[in-house]
């Protein structure tokens, strides 16, 4: 394998690498003058690359025709299509991040740029076939989501995000650290084809744990119980924008990577890690749903309730079949509309001072006094519970049908059951919005692009959606075969 095929494998990558480096110095010479004009260039790389990833994804790219730098990285189908969810929600949040900042008189060009470094490093997950790679790529994103964390300088709240995420995260970083330590130490390679071969005839005590300090550390990426413990805290006192990003793409990066590390490197010793998702799974969606329900901020509710969508993603991931990572991936891309819309809701509540309102007092009988906002969280809302016809139902009956087709019936049974819990706040949001005495507080208006992603987002969940369906399941059929083209 040439130098050539492999960079000719990679473009997206390069694309945000020389998009960031040539923001970087935009913004060094251009001050915060040049905020606008770094977001717009940003978004355009973002929507290039993303662009790049579509033919990968629609040829069904897979084993050795995808891998490039002697199986680092591969540009399959899989990767792609992770890829294409990544840029598209970093274009979204770097839309809807300009109002706030700039009411806050803290826009600057180091946002766009970040993000852009923060996706490259996503994107750099999701395509890493090596434990050396897998870890640079999450490191680079790492790095990046400390910083925006903590954005807002003269905010203390977004001060604790930062640091609490950063020390939790280096935490994490040392568990996989750890993990992928006693795995090269007990098969001799950190390559994901290396890995899967030496278990081919069992897995020895070493590799287990191994296994489990690998998956530890990734759950945390991926907020998964019992390593969700700063995700409340963290939505709550990060920038807005800067949550809604974290809801989105980098939980598509780290359930990717997640996914290929377990079918990929362990996927010949399925049953000794489905054990530990299937753990993982049933007590994020109990947990997630019961953090919820005394919940007054907003933000903090959606951190529990990404914990509760987390576990029904992993129910897929479970089923260690085509069918379960199919479905797995479409729940997958439901969750990052659904997520996206709801955040982008939230920041259009802002009282006549432009401040933004973030708790249920806030938006008491909102139904009477912002009709369209209270909408749109409506079918949001039912769509996060599972309510037909919306799609939110859809990619759950998908994931439950995988499980079952994978004989795990009992698991699907319990995950049925354990959604209903779920469905109490989401129910609670609208009843406040509806049924509650109004207040009026949210009186300023919101701008074009928060509008346009609301509504977008309200359109492709509702029963609109379901037409598109088909197009989405064809997409997550082809990237789930490219990921086992190579197993």
């Amino acid at each position: 394998m040439d130098y050539a095929t492999s960079f000719g494998r990679v473009i997206p990558e390069l694309v945000l690498t020389g998009s960031g480096l040539v923001l970087l110095m935009i913004a060094a010479f251009g001050g915060e003058k040049a905020s606008r004009l770094v977001s717009i260039l940003a978004a355009v790389a973002l929507g290039l690359a993303a662009a790049l990833t579509i033919p990968a994804l629609a040829n069904g790219a897979g084993g050795e025709s995808a891998s490039a730098f002697y199986g680092q990285i591969s540009a399959d189908a899989y990767s792609s299509f992770a890829k294409l969810l990544i840029y598209l929600a970093a274009i979204a949040c770097l839309m809807i991040a300009p109002a706030f900042f700039t009411r806050l008189r803290s826009m600057r060009p180091e946002y766009p740029v970040l993000v852009v470094f923060a996706t490259l490093g996503m994107s750099i997950m999701v395509s890493a076939t090596d434990l050396m790679t897998l870890y640079v790529g999450l490191e680079l994103n790492s790095l990046s989501a400390y910083v925006l964390a903590s954005f807002l300088r003269n905010d203390s709240r977004s001060a604790e995000a930062g640091l609490k995420y950063f020390v939790l995260g280096a935490l994490a970083s040392g568990i996989l650290l750890y993990g992928i330590s006693l795995t090269y130490g007990f098969t001799g390679t950190t390559s994901f084809a290396g890995i899967r071969a030496a278990q081919e005839a069992g897995l020895s005590t070493g590799a287990l744990f191994g296994l489990i300090f690998v998956l530890a550390g990734l759950a945390f990426k991926i907020s998964a119980v019992p390593f969700h413990m700063w995700t409340p805290d963290v939505y709550e006192g990060a920038p807005t924008p800067v949550t809604t990003f974290f809801a989105t793409a980098p939980k598509v990066a780290a359930i990717a990577l997640t996914a290929r590390v377990a079918l990929d490197a362990f996927g010949s010793q399925a049953d000794a890690w489905r054990q530990i998702v299937i753990f993982a799974a049933l007590a994020s969606i109990v947990v997630g749903a019961l953090g919820a329900i005394g919940q007054n901020n907003l933000k903090r509710l959606l951190a529990y309730s990404s914990i509760n969508n987390v576990g029904f993603i992993l129910i897929g991931l479970a089923a260690a079949t085509p069918a379960g990572t199919s479905a797995m991936l479409f729940y997958l891309a439901v969750y990052v509309v659904m997520s996206l819309g709801s955040f982008a809701g939230i920041l259009m509540l802002r009282n006549g001072d432009g401040d933004n309102l973030e708790t249920f007092d806030d938006i008491a009988g909102l139904s009477s006094t912002r009709p369209a906002i209270a909408w749109c969280l409506l079918i949001l809302m039912f769509s996060l519970a599972g309510i037909p016809p919306l799609m939110g139902f859809f990619a759950k009956l998908e994931v439950f049908r995988a499980v079952v087709e994978a004989d795990l019936i009992p698991l699907a049974v319990i995950g049925i059951a354990a959604s209903v819990i779920g469905a109490f706040y989401y129910i609670k949001f609208v009843k406040v919005m509806f049924f509650d005495e109004a207040v009026d507080r949210v009186t300023k208006s919101a701008t074009a692009s928060q509008w346009a992603i609301l509504g977008i987002c309200t359109i492709l969940i509702s029963p609109v959606g379901w037409f598109l369906s088909r197009g989405l399941e064809t997409m997550t059929t082809a990237a789930a075969a490219g990921l086992f083209a190579g197993v």
